[in-house]
């Protein structure tokens, strides 16, 4: 084998000279590079907002802490930042639920996977980091009673008082979200087939969903005094405008409290799981709730079943163990 020469090359002397790995120097660099890539993949404008907003929360909570910005920078954060300076700061000073955490959690860990895999930053924080284990709690819903307490709080002599009673109707008929809701047009509106057609997914999977007699009367009584305006959406303000998802929660919450509703959370997604529970009582089943809701995943609904089937209950009375004991007087 022919001896080398020991002069490196213009090739060779290309490769050392080569700078060394340089990453995303600053939290403000790093957060625009993450929301353009968000928009690249046309993500949601909600989930791009919610991103912003708990990355910057994780930032305020550093700098509460001490830690200097302008010192730390992405590619120093470390596994024990996210234990220390997220979950056990969240926990222990600032009373954070286990899902307000893990929410947190869940945007940092879009955060870094992007970074990491962009090689913007050398290592990532968050492959270890798991979510947090929260209780399992009962779903809640609005009683009957709650229900038609809520739906007697609209005042019928206004515009805004009828389209809000016709907003309440849809979602206790559909179940449809909150977004879902503000993205229907009039021409969403299948009248011949009985079916509404939502766009405005979760799951960027557009659905059909039905509604019946009384729910399309109601559509069309609204529609009438709705007239004419220059927004194409469903759902209006007074003023034309199409209806916000922050206004329709706002009118919501305001129902809720004229209604004296205690015990649950007065929302739009409470009406959602009442949907759903309805529903299960009275015979849907795991197929139908899950192509209604918009569900890619069955785990949710299974839980919708399991709570509010009858028939668990119903098979109960037969193999109660308690019947083979004796009966005392008491």
């Amino acid at each position: 084998m022919a001896r080398r020469k020991n002069g490196l090359s213009e090739a060779e002397l290309s490769i050392v000279r080569q700078k060394k790995q340089s990453y995303v120097e600053a939290f403000k660099d790093a957060l625009e590079l993450f929301e353009r890539d968000c928009d690249l993949r046309n993500l949601r404008p909600y989930t791009i907002k919610y991103y912003r907003n708990e990355i910057s929360a994780f930032l305020t909570h550093l700098s509460e802490q001490g830690i200097d910005l302008a010192v730390l920078k992405p590619s120093s954060v470390t596994e024990e930042h996210v234990k220390e300076n997220v979950i056990l700061y969240m926990r222990n000073y600032k009373g954070a639920r286990i899902v307000s955490i893990n929410t947190r959690l869940r945007a940092l860990r879009a955060f870094f996977n992007f970074l990491y895999k962009q090689k913007h930053i050398p290592r990532n924080p968050m492959e270890n980091i798991k979510l947090l284990k929260d209780r399992k709690r009962v779903i809640p819903t609005f009683t009957k009673d709650q229900l038609n307490k809520l739906f007697r709080q609209p005042d019928l002599r206004t515009f805004t008082g009828v389209r809000d009673y016709t907003i309440m109707m849809l979602f206790l008929e559909t179940g449809i979200r909150v977004n879902e809701l503000t993205g229907i047009t009039l021409a969403d509106v299948r009248w011949e087939d009985n079916l509404i057609c939502i766009r405005n997914a979760k799951s960027y999977r557009e659905r059909l969903v039905p509604v019946q007699k009384e729910m399309k009367n109601q559509l069309k009584k609204y529609i009438a005094i709705r007239g004419y305006v220059e927004s194409d959406s469903l759902f209006v303000t007074i003023d034309g405008t199409s209806l916000t998802r922050r206004g329709i929660q706002n009118r919501i919450e305001k129902y809720g409290v004229l209604a004296d509703v205690q015990g649950v959370r007065c929302s739009c997604h409470t009406f959602r799981h009442t949907f759903a529970k309805l529903s299960v009582q009275q015979g849907a089943n795991i197929f139908e709730l899950q192509t209604i809701l918009g569900h890619t995943s069955m785990e949710i609904v299974k839980t919708y079943v399991n709570l509010f089937g009858t028939d668990v209950r119903d098979s109960h009375k037969k193999f109660s163990p308690i019947k083979i004991l004796e009966q005392r007087d008491i």
